[in-house]
This record gives structure tokens, C-alpha cells and sequence, in this order.
């Protein structure tokens, strides 16, 4: 449990160094900043409601198989994490591991985390 909290305080403190992350307001308690402006904290997301939610690729994965071919990029803020899903693209310029952005979309429960099907996304320079 020690080292997902070092992990959690070591990400908290990489996203704050980046021009675009802000602390959230006062009510909030840390667990919740940084996050990008205008943005909500992913720790709050609720299944099927709407979110625009920011944060850092961590990991992009191509799947195929019994199912429909699909993008996965695994976006992570200071709360949390969740998976961003683009059916039937194999790539998409931009949505590599690092790559900073803020998407939106319908948030749905997948089987190990939070999913956002087809989000609409907007990269954003930053460091990567």
C-alpha cells in the first residue's frame, strides 16, 4: 500500500510542475489536485454521466481478437486513472504514451476500470 501512495505523491508532484495544472479549489482535500483547469478529478467519476476529465497517457495498446479492434490509452491524473477507447483505429497521431490532454465523453464501467468510449480529446503541449 506504502509504495501506490509514494506513486500516487510522486505523480501529484510531476503534474504540478506543469503550466497547465492548477490547484483545485478550497473544499477539495489534496487527494484531488492537481488537475487541469476545468477539468474534474477521476477519483469523483460516476458510470454514465458525462465528464471532461485531464491528465498524462501512461500506456496506449492496440487490441484485436474476438472483439472489435480498438485504441486504449490509459489517462491518469493525481486521483486516479481511467481507460479512453477508440473503436476501430489502430493509431492516432498524438495519442502516444506521455502525451498530456483533456478528453470528454460518457463515462461507462469497464471490467478493471473506468472507460470513456470515442472521447473527444484535445492534446496540449506541455513536457512529455
Amino acid at each position: 500500500m506504502r509504495l501506490i501512495e509514494t506513486l500516487a505523491e510522486n505523480l501529484g508532484q510531476y503534474l504540478g510542475r506543469l503550466p497547465a495544472f492548477r490547484t483545485g479549489e478550497a473544499d477539495q482535500g489534496p487527494e484531488l489536485r492537481p488537475r487541469l483547469a476545468g477539468t474534474e478529478a477521476i477519483a469523483r467519476l460516476r458510470p454514465r454521466s458525462r465528464a471532461r476529465v485531464g491528465g498524462v497517457l501512461r500506456a496506449v495498446t492496440y487490441h484485436t481478437g474476438n472483439q472489435r479492434p480498438a485504441l486504449v490509452g490509459r489517462l491518469v491524473d493525481a486521483t486516479g486513472s481511467l481507460d479512453l477507447v477508440w473503436m476501430g483505429q489502430r493509431r492516432i497521431a498524438g495519442i502516444v504514451p506521455g502525451a498530456l490532454l483533456i478528453a470528454e465523453g460518457m463515462v461507462g464501467q469497464g471490467r478493471q476500470r473506468l472507460q470513456i468510449y470515442n472521447p473527444v480529446y484535445e492534446l496540449l503541449e506541455g513536457e512529455q
